[in-house]
């Protein structure tokens, strides 16, 4: 299976990378592909609405790197969305990238991708996922994806504190059982 991991933090090395790298070396452990992109550092603008694209996969009138992630996204058989928690959301940097894939919507839909969300978040407290947690299950039923799993982590505000949580090693076993 092709994985397309998308990563939104601005931060490379912090916690939400960490928890990206241990999914990925389990995936790669259990025989699948891996494409990335880093859309904290990708050129791309926001969608501004204009419909040119129609929703169905027509060229968007704006020029920059979508293009080439919406045929990697296209090309995999899964989405991975790796992102710090921001004010109990995705990243400013995901989500532009995600809304831009407006485009592919259709594309999206007929083709019942598999998908999964990791999170990484200062916060502990019980309720701290609960809007992240519902826009990507929202996410998941308006584009037709099978949510194989979350990783939830809590607490993993820097890279010490993460490795002290067991979300290193459910982020690697998410991977690893694909």
């Amino acid at each position: 299976m092709t994985i397309h991991v998308l990563r939104g933090s601005p931060q490379k090395n912090r916690s939400s990378n960490l928890l990206a790298d241990r999914f990925i070396c389990g995936a790669r452990e259990s025989g699948h592909n891996i494409t990335e992109t880093d859309t904290a550092h990708a050129h791309i603008h926001p969608c501004t609405g204009c419909k040119v694209c129609g929703f169905c996969g027509q060229p968007c009138s704006i020029q920059d790197e979508m293009q080439k992630i919406k045929e990697k996204i296209l090309a995999a058989d899964m989405l991975a969305l790796v992102t710090p928690l921001y004010y109990f959301g995705m990243s400013a940097q995901l989500k532009v990238c995600l809304d831009r894939c407006c485009a592919i919507g259709r594309q999206l839909t007929e083709k019942s991708m598999k998908s999964a969300m990791i999170v990484s978040a200062w916060n502990d407290d019980p309720w701290t996922m609960d809007a992240i947690e519902s826009h990507y299950l929202a996410l998941c039923r308006y584009l037709n994806f099978e949510n194989i799993g979350t990783v939830l982590g809590k607490g993993c505000g820097t890279i010490e504190m993460t490795t002290k949580t067991i979300f290193p090693q459910m982020a690697y076993e998410l991977g690893k059982r694909l």
